[in-house]
């Protein structure tokens, strides 16, 4: 372990390890990497339990503080560099970000997730067709969903303002919209915020390690 660094067990495919990258590389914040090969196991021996009870990437460790859940992890790292502002002390700024945070993990985050895999991942990982059933009710729940984002992001860059964890929270939802043929072109506010945050070189550093799976 590199002296000092922080060390985070990450899977490359996984979407809430990807915030944490993504928001490590924003904040400057150095963190080493290490590996979880989910499909061999690897976070199931007793080592990786001993971290992590929920057998799940990512997990953080700070000296012997240990932190799992990936957005704990991201505000436990706009803590340590609360300069940068991604996650502000004011009340109301604070809460408008949690309030997005939250909604994209109880409503957008699960329907996009089950629909990219049934469009991509499911063939991707050899676990059979798409289900229609589950295609239809997921792609549904979506577009609702991303409804609301598109009105929320009316007369505006960032979806609390100015650039939040909220925003990193929400643009992994999309990591996989490409490859599972995901539409965005009646939500041209969506298009262009997402296409501003994976313009940054924060992110494109944190999603190349992602990208270089499907080259």
């Amino acid at each position: 372990m590199l002296e000092n660094v922080m060390r985070l067990y990450n899977a490359n495919f996984s979407p809430n390890a990807l915030r944490v990258r993504a928001v490590a590389h924003e904040l400057g914040v150095e963190l080493e990497i290490v590996e979880v090969d989910i499909r061999a196991g690897d976070n199931r021996a007793a080592e990786f339990l001993a971290r992590n009870p929920n057998a799940k990437v990512p997990v953080l460790e700070d000296g012997n503080f240990v932190l799992w859940e990936s957005r704990a992890i991201c505000a436990y790292l706009a803590g340590i560099r609360p300069e940068a502002g991604p996650y502000p002390d004011g009340l109301k700024a604070r809460t408008l970000v949690d309030q997005w945070a939250w909604w994209q993990a109880i409503h957008l985050g699960p329907a996009m997730q089950k629909l990219s895999f049934e469009l991509f991942l499911k063939e991707k990982f050899g676990m059979g067709d798409p289900d229609p059933t589950v295609v239809e009710a997921e792609r549904k729940a979506t577009d609702q969903f991303l409804a609301v984002l598109e009105t929320g992001l009316d007369n505006r860059d960032w979806i609390a303002g100015t650039l939040s964890l909220a925003d990193f929270y929400l643009a992994t939802t999309f990591m996989y919209r490409d490859q599972a043929g995901i539409s965005l072109d009646e939500f041209p506010r969506i298009a262009g915020w997402i296409g501003r945050l994976e313009a940054r070189d924060s992110w494109q550093k944190a999603v190349a390690p992602l990208l270089a799976l499907f080259a």
